[in-house]
């Protein structure tokens, strides 16, 4: 036998194949760099841009931390302001009424007594009107 009569020499096919997948990878990533960059010029450095995409992360999670902080924040100092008004609530009352012909209005005894209300205590009345008195019914003349 004359030996192996093959053309091809798979050493130099594997050493071809992997330069050139070398050079693919080489472009690609210069490519790819200037397409993350914008700059054309600038040569790519997959380190920076790990380092960068690390340093924008960590930026990332602080910001949400602080925004979150911020919110609990706020939360206990609304909670806290809500519990302060509280037992000014317990002071109040609220009761419908109708105004007398002498623009007089009275507080019902109990809404008096459950706000302990006696004769010559100030209180403060804020006035909502609901409904206005119906045109079709007439005041009762006296004779």
């Amino acid at each position: 036998m004359s030996g192996n009569n093959n053309q091809y020499d798979p050493t130099t096919m594997f050493k071809n194949w992997i330069q050139k997948s070398g050079q693919a990878q080489t472009e690609f990533m210069k490519n790819f760099g200037n397409l993350m960059t914008n700059q054309s010029n600038q040569t790519f450095n997959p380190l920076d841009t790990l380092r960068d995409v690390s340093e924008k992360t960590i930026q990332t999670q602080s910001n949400i931390m602080d925004n979150m902080s911020s919110m609990q924040t706020k939360s206990m100092d609304t909670m806290f302001n809500i519990g302060q008004m509280l037992p000014s609530f317990m002071n109040w009352g609220a009761y419908k009424t109708t105004i007398s012909s002498n623009g007089r209005i009275s507080i019902p005894e109990a809404e008096r007594n459950a706000l302990d209300l006696n004769d010559g205590d100030l209180v403060q009345v804020i006035i909502l009107p609901i409904a206005k008195k119906s045109k079709t019914k007439k005041l009762k003349k006296s004779k």
